[in-house]
């Protein structure tokens, strides 16, 4: 299942800065090539609860979001979206999560998309779900608003991440 190449594993840890702790597999590539997106195992290599499901990698589409939760983006967001739409983002991320989860003895990790706080938190991380297949209000309208820097990406056909 966490089907990382040896090519994947070198370019996530440089664009991580640091080797990954725990399995992953790429879910979103820009021109079928440099990972975008990847789904991350619920679980590191030392057993630790991995909360953040999809981790968004591109730095230019990393720091285009910056751009707009600088700007009060997540502010701005939670304003205008009905809470029920944030809501069942969240709870479509767990349910995917505990899907994945293979070591049941260990502690789960829990919440949302970007942690346990609830509302509306991390920008990234709505938008490394959407990319992936997920259905985030918040992630189709960072999407839209960093369409720019999105150009060329793709989701991975192979990997099922539609249709919790």
């Amino acid at each position: 299942m966490w089907s990382a190449t040896p090519a994947d594993v070198d370019v996530v840890t440089r664009l991580l800065g640091r080797i990954p702790e725990g399995p992953f597999r790429v879910v979103v590539r820009r021109n079928g090539r440099d990972p975008v997106v990847i789904e991350n195992a619920p679980h590191l290599n030392d057993g630790t609860p991995m909360p953040t499901l999809y981790w968004l990698l591109d730095p230019e589409v990393r720091d285009a979001v910056s751009r707009v939760e600088a700007a009060g983006g997540v502010k701005r967001y939670q304003e205008v979206l009905d809470p029920d739409l944030i809501q069942a983002a969240h709870d479509a991320y767990r349910i995917r999560r505990e899907s994945l989860v293979e070591r049941t003895e260990l502690p789960q990790p829990s919440g949302g998309v970007g942690g346990t706080r609830k509302g509306l938190k991390c920008l990234h991380a709505h938008l490394a779900y959407f990319l992936a297949g997920g259905d985030d209000a918040v992630g189709r309208m960072v999407a839209d608003e960093v369409a720019d820097a999105l150009l060329g990406v793709a989701l991975v056909a192979d990997v099922p991440v539609t249709g919790f």
